[in-house]
């Protein structure tokens, strides 16, 4: 991927990689009493980045090494934020003990990689950061007996803008990464946020949970049901990620809200919503009204529009039954993608202003 001046865009690191090269700056300290900078760590996948300090402190038996994280051109929302490593020795048996300091989560919901009361320190950042501990420790001779806890001032600033309040991971930010590397506009961390809220609402027994492309439909979805903010999954342009996660982890309610093009979108047999990835097709549109029987001068008016708005609105005022059209389409769709899963589906349309303007019933395909 490319910016405006067609240049390659930046990648950056990840919280869980700036967390492990502190550590690693921290645990040398201790060893050797001289901070490493930059500090360079090996990355899952092998790549060897290396990280300048912009923070050390060594005193006594505790040692604390920051890193400011750069996403690269990745609008991520904790690029600049400072990710502290505070480590000392310990005595209570487990080699490497991880805490929550200011700024990072603590788990308070089941249904994540780690149980509630814990840190919210990903699997892969915990391994990559054993690793630098377990790897000096050999190297030096050290018993590698070390808590460490990781700090992000403003993390809990910085969260609210994120899953985390959802998925009840409160107190601040999770440090995450599977690979260590931040790819400019990844779809991968939105669908593995869409992943983990599935997983904390079957874990806390919701039967009924709503998927919407954005905040307009998302309020008008959670309104009309009295749905709680866990059963709200933040799915976007995202519904196959949604819908095929939910085949293999099914909830047995599934309702899909959304705005008119959109949901055209998703009726047209789209899994990915984004502009840049599908278009509305306004002569399927004007098909479709056919088959509903309209006069051919709104057929042909259709599939010249200039946006699904234009056809919404003339659906509207000529009191076209196109939007639940449009509905059913979605859900047959939607359930096309759930396959034989037992998961009932609903799609609710709604207009610029959160008005209800389509809705299909839950179940399986209409006509």
């Amino acid at each position: 991927m490319k910016n405006e001046d067609n240049k390659p865009l930046r990648r950056g690191w990840t919280t869980g990689a700036c967390a492990a090269a502190a550590a690693k700056a921290a645990y040398t300290a201790l060893l050797t009493g001289a901070f490493p900078d930059p500090v360079c760590i090996t990355l899952p996948q092998g790549e060897t980045p290396s990280f300048p300090l912009a923070l050390r402190e060594l005193e006594g038996n505790c040692a604390r090494a920051g890193i400011i994280k750069d996403a690269g051109d990745d609008p991520d929302v904790t690029h600049g934020a400072l990710i502290i490593a505070a480590l000392r020795r310990h005595d209570r048996g487990s080699r490497v003990i991880f805490k929550a300091g200011e700024g990072v989560g603590t788990v308070t919901k089941p249904g994540l990689p780690l149980a509630v009361g814990e840190p919210a320190i990903n699997p892969v950042p915990r391994r990559l950061m054993t690793e630098q501990i377990e790897s000096l420790a050999s190297e030096f001779g050290d018993a590698g007996n070390i808590e460490i806890e990781i700090h992000v001032p403003g993390g809990e600033e910085i969260a609210q803008k994120t899953w985390n309040p959802r998925l009840g991971i409160l107190g601040g930010i999770s440090i995450l990464g599977t690979t260590g590397i931040v790819l400019p506009y990844s779809c991968s961390a939105w669908i593995h946020s869409i992943h983990r809220g599935i997983d904390v609402a079957r874990a806390t027994g919701l039967e009924h949970v709503a998927g919407c492309t954005g905040s307009t439909s998302e309020s008008a979805v959670q309104s009309h049901y009295g749905l709680s903010d866990t059963a709200m999954l933040d799915m976007g342009d995202f519904a196959g990620g949604l819908l095929k996660y939910l085949r293999k982890n099914p909830i047995p309610r599934l309702t899909i809200g959304g705005g008119f093009a959109k949901l055209t979108k998703l009726a047209q047999g789209h899994l990915d919503l984004h502009s840049g990835r599908s278009q509305v097709d306004f002569g399927w549109m004007a098909k479709e009204l056919a088959g509903l029987g309209t006069p051919d001068e709104i057929c042909q008016k259709t599939a010249g529009a200039n946006s699904a708005n234009e056809v919404l609105e003339i659906a509207v005022s000529e009191n076209i039954p196109l939007p639940r059209r449009i509905a059913n389409r979605a859900r047959d769709t939607a359930v096309d993608a759930l396959e034989d899963s037992s998961v009932e589906v609903e799609v609710l349309i709604f207009d610029r202003r959160g008005a209800l303007v389509g809705q299909s019933d839950f179940g399986g395909f209409s006509s």
